[in-house]
């Protein structure tokens, strides 16, 4: 009775073999694992900050009222960050002064275009959320914290807008929620900004914008558009 068995030629061919196609999906399967991540926490962060402005909301009234005897930005991004803050769960509060800035290093738009939030919490993931008046009420989310990451616009920071019955102009184009979300002010995503990418991203659930090519595609050669093509694949 004969045995049958591997010769180490063929065993070292198999293994070679092996490497090569783990060579080739590893970094693809890692890619799509950290983006499925990063949507995760955007979404929980926004929810979080969703339910935080209604339980707010239910004690102080409604948040365009908030700032009714606030003639400052300093004042109105006070009141924000402390009656939004009271109904949430995070490590730290700091300031400018106390911790690294959140920030914004432009994304795919070009450019250096620094944002920073005098006030800030770290969530206990580690995330960063800053709150900011610039004649709209934002929420500045850096997902994977102050010190970490590229902080750039759409791969691991976004913003996020509070929409303000004062501030009509500013909810033109924006997605249906309630609350606040990222505005477009541009055609996406000719000019891909923090607050575009937070929209996209809530929306859709995909980062298939960090896809697109140098005329603005997808690899297939169409255009991602809402509404309409709303990934690459």
């Amino acid at each position: 009775m004969k045995n049958f068995a591997f010769t180490l030629a063929e065993t070292l061919i198999v293994m070679g073999i092996i490497g090569v196609v783990a060579a080739l999906t590893l970094p693809n399967l890692n890619s799509s694992t950290g983006e499925k991540e990063k949507i995760a926490k955007l979404q929980k962060i926004y929810s979080n900050l969703q339910d935080a402005i209604g339980r707010a909301e239910a004690v102080y009234g409604p948040f365009e009222e908030w700032f009714i005897n606030d003639n400052t930005q300093e004042k109105k991004e006070k009141r924000m960050f402390d009656r939004i803050t009271e109904f949430m769960k995070y490590s730290k509060a700091c300031t400018v002064t106390e911790c690294s800035a959140v920030f914004d290093k432009g994304g795919t738009s070009g450019g250096d275009s620094y944002t920073t939030a005098k006030y800030n919490v770290i969530l206990a993931d580690g995330s960063t959320v800053g709150f900011m008046y610039d004649a709209v009420y934002s929420i500045l989310v850096d997902i994977d914290g102050l010190n970490k990451g590229p902080n750039t616009a759409g791969k691991d920071f976004f913003t996020l807008r509070i929409n303000d019955k004062n501030h009509v102009n500013h909810d033109i184009g924006c997605s249906l929620y309630n609350s606040f979300v990222g505005c477009i002010y541009t055609s996406f995503p000719d000019q891909l900004s923090s607050s575009h990418a937070a929209e996209w991203v809530l929306i859709n659930h995909n980062m298939d914008y960090l896809k697109l090519g140098s005329d603005g595609n997808c690899p297939d050669g169409k255009k991602l558009q809402f509404g309409v093509k709303t990934s690459c694949k």
